[in-house]
């Protein structure tokens, strides 16, 4: 999905926004994470989606690793920016600063906070997109935004040339499937799978990749997994699919529901990458869930005891010299 228009398809990061500090990014490590997932051979990347936090993070935030990210990408993959706001005009100015850097596409979910009735939500997507200047991609969220884009409303939205897919992260296959059969209007759309446990029967239905939280700590996993589903080497997709499982056991550890992010983080921080900082309210996991978190990084040979300790250390001299504690 770039200049000409090419269907997205494959394994596209839903990129975390690594931290600093509060309202600082992590330019180290946003490089590290952005050079580790292309080189593992993804589709694309979305930033400023859910995983990336995007309603913690000031406008001014938001601009800047619009533009530090694809600076850094340089072209190398398509990079897709989630431009979605409780306001119409922020949503406009932020998807023409996306365009101004070089974004490939902007993302759209249901605006939040107040529920929309679908009538109303057509008719905020036809008033938006014209005002858009890259092609835009739907994003279905509904245990965070309230709301659904319901298949009749996809259908009558499938009208506007601009919309180029649809990322679903509702978890309901019945769904999904409904919405690969739009593809007989739009057979230029991409839809896309956002949780990652679901990746191997998306595709069954006629998906075309996921937008994988997972894929920030192991992307080639993700990759090689989708790769064999596309050549039908159906030992590979069940070996792939065993460890995606395995993996999912990070989003069990903690309480709240920031847990996924949280134990994104804390994976990368693990690894080296980046800093486990999430944006605000959120805290850090404690000591104990970041134990919990390199036990299974551990299991699956992508960490060793040296290594997660090594890591330990180094965050704890951080936080000491940066004087932030960790929650």
């Amino acid at each position: 999905m770039n200049q000409d228009r090419r269907q997205l398809r494959g394994i596209v990061p839903p990129l975390i926004t690594p931290l600093a500090q509060r309202d600082e990014l992590d330019l180290e490590g946003l490089e590290r994470l952005l050079d580790r997932v292309i080189d593992a051979g993804v589709a694309g990347i979305f930033i400023l989606g859910t995983t990336g936090e995007a309603p913690s993070l000031s406008y001014r935030l938001r601009r800047e690793m619009i533009r530090k990210t694809l600076g850094i990408v340089n072209g190398r993959v398509p990079v897709l920016v989630g431009v979605t706001d409780t306001a119409f005009v922020e949503s406009v100015e932020l998807a023409k600063d996306a365009a101004d850097c070089g974004a490939s596409a902007a993302v759209l979910t249901t605006p939040y906070y107040f529920p929309a009735g679908q009538t109303e939500l057509t008719a905020y997507v036809q008033e938006i997109a014209p005002r858009i200047p890259l092609p835009l991609m739907l994003y279905n969220m509904p245990d965070l935004t309230k709301v659904w884009f319901e298949i009749d409303t996809l259908g009558k939205l499938s009208r506007i040339e601009s919309i180029v897919g649809v990322k679903d992260s509702s978890g309901d296959l019945g769904y999904f499937a409904q919405l690969c059969k739009l593809k007989l209007k739009r057979p230029d759309w991409s839809i896309l799978i956002g949780p990652e446990a679901k990746l191997v029967e998306a595709h069954r239905l006629g998906g075309d990749g996921g937008v994988c939280g997972g894929a920030n700590v192991l992307p080639q996993l993700f990759v090689e997994c989708h790769r064999a589903l596309c050549s039908g080497d159906d030992q590979t997709v069940a070996e792939k699919q065993a460890q995606i499982l395995v993996f999912q056991k990070i989003y069990d550890i903690g309480k709240y529901a920031s847990r996924h992010i949280k134990a994104t983080k804390s994976a990368l921080s693990l690894l080296g990458i980046c800093s486990d900082l999430p944006a605000d309210p959120f805290h850090r996991f404690l000591d104990p869930q970041r134990e919990s978190v390199a036990k299974i990084l551990r299991s699956m040979n992508v960490l060793t005891e040296t290594e997660s300790r090594s890591q330990s250390l180094s965050d704890l001299c951080d936080i000491h010299e940066k004087g932030t504690l960790r929650e």
